[in-house]
């Protein structure tokens, strides 16, 4: 029996900007219903209320690529509507599996999406989405991720304008991301400019800049009334020195926009009955530990083992055969922000946890490059983090590390050498 049957009528939708293509099915007629939904809220309002009178709020499947797409969100508040998201790769194959010649039009994708959730139930579930909180939490540290990237991505544009004409500015400011290095280039953006500047001006920038130290105050200051220009080409100069000025700009709006980010985040984190579980996590700090936390989620029969997390996050490799060839690889198609979360948090472990290290030392002399290794790591972590997920108790490094001599592990060798 197909669980489709339990439903009063299931939907294919292609989702695009301005109209989605429908395709409709009852469970006990074979013919399809095509249709163009506008993507107006009004124009979804009236299509949703009419499905709920035409069934009786009986529930309907809807399957439809993807969890990312504007249409998902607004379906969501319609409680009888159950989502079957489906990965647009797993659609596209099933599409030039039927149809070698590669056509390809927005009716036949609805229907295709329909035929597929419909002839393999057991191959895709209704979506459960998380709290809202969890979401929110989500959705904040993938932006703060992606504005961090935007600040590496500014800070490097600005080194290389800076290198053209100002390379000393480089060498008195250790840290590039900081609003004291915006804020001196914004008021000296040449080195001219710098060494116009007076004593007293300059030791006064750095006071209001919360830098103390009499010595290197002094030692900057002597470097800037020092310093030889690299280039005195005005057309070298005047226009790197306006585009160092609009970088600065764009750098301090993002610091201050990660700083947001990180209150909301912070706060936000607190809220959670798990959040001691990742908190304290060996080089997980304020900025991974939410990371984690939404990788794996408030639903705890979401990952029936600690293999189903590895594989579904990408860490899991996959191993290819035919005939006499074998090939592993890593997995292509996964969730990147979140197989991402546990490789730059791994890397962290190597440098606060004694056992982590030691492993990525082994996995190193065995000949391993430094990101496979940092994969087999993570992979161990996965299974150790999966259990305390499940059993609501905090990782205590010298637990592992006895369970690890009780077991002779060979790692206890490498701890001890």
């Amino acid at each position: 029996m197909n669980p489709f049957s339990e439903y009063a009528a299931i939907i294919g939708i292609d989702w695009a900007d301005r109209k989605h293509d429908l395709c409709l099915k009852t469970p006990d007629d074979d013919s399809l219903e095509y249709s163009v939904l506008e993507h107006k809220p009004e124009a979804i309002e009236d299509w949703a209320n009419e499905l709920r009178v035409r069934f009786e709020g009986k529930p309907v499947a809807i399957c439809i690529e993807s969890r990312k797409v504007p249409l998902i969100h607004a379906l969501l508040k319609y409680d009888f509507l159950v989502l079957f998201p489906v990965n647009p790769q797993t659609l596209c194959r099933y599409r030039r599996a039927l149809t070698p010649s590669r056509a390809k039009d927005d009716p036949s994708d609805a229907r295709l999406l329909l035929d597929l959730v419909f002839r393999h139930p057991d191959q895709f579930l209704p979506w459960q989405p998380q709290s809202a909180q969890m979401r929110t939490l989500a959705q904040l540290v993938e932006h703060r991720r992606t504005l961090v990237a935007d600040r590496v991505r500014t800070t490097n544009r600005l080194t290389a304008c800076l290198k053209l004409y100002f390379p000393q500015a480089l060498d008195w400011f250790e840290d590039k991301a900081t609003l004291v290095f915006c804020e001196f280039l914004e008021k000296w953006p040449t080195l001219q400019a710098a060494k116009r500047a007076r004593k007293g001006t300059l030791e006064r920038f750095f006071h209001e800049h919360n830098s103390r130290y009499a010595e290197v105050i002094e030692k900057r200051i002597q470097a800037i009334k020092s310093a030889i220009p690299l280039t005195t080409d005005p057309g070298v100069i005047e226009p790197n020195q306006w585009m160092v000025v609009a970088l600065v700009h764009q750098l301090a709006l993002l610091l201050g926009h990660i700083d947001h980010f990180d209150e909301k985040i912070a706060a936000c984190f607190d809220d959670f009955k798990d959040a001691d579980l990742f908190r304290n996590l060996p080089g997980a700090g304020k900025q991974l530990a939410p990371r984690l936390l939404v990788a794996f989620g408030e639903d705890r029969s979401r990952f029936a083992s600690a293999q189903a997390l590895c594989c579904y996050a990408g860490i899991a490799p996959v191993t290819e055969r035919s005939g006499n060839k074998s090939w592993v690889h890593w997995r292509y198609s996964c969730p990147k922000f979140l197989r991402q979360s546990f490789i730059e948090w791994t890397n962290q472990t190597v440098r606060f946890s004694f056992w982590a290290r030691a492993f990525y030392k082994a996995q190193r002399e065995k000949g391993k490059t430094h990101q496979m290794a940092i994969r087999a790591l993570a992979f161990k972590w996965i299974r150790i983090l999966w259990r305390c997920w499940q059993d609501r108790k905090p990782y205590d490094e010298a637990t592992y590390l006895m369970a690890l001599q009780k077991q002779g592990s060979p790692l206890v060798k490498e701890l001890a050498s």
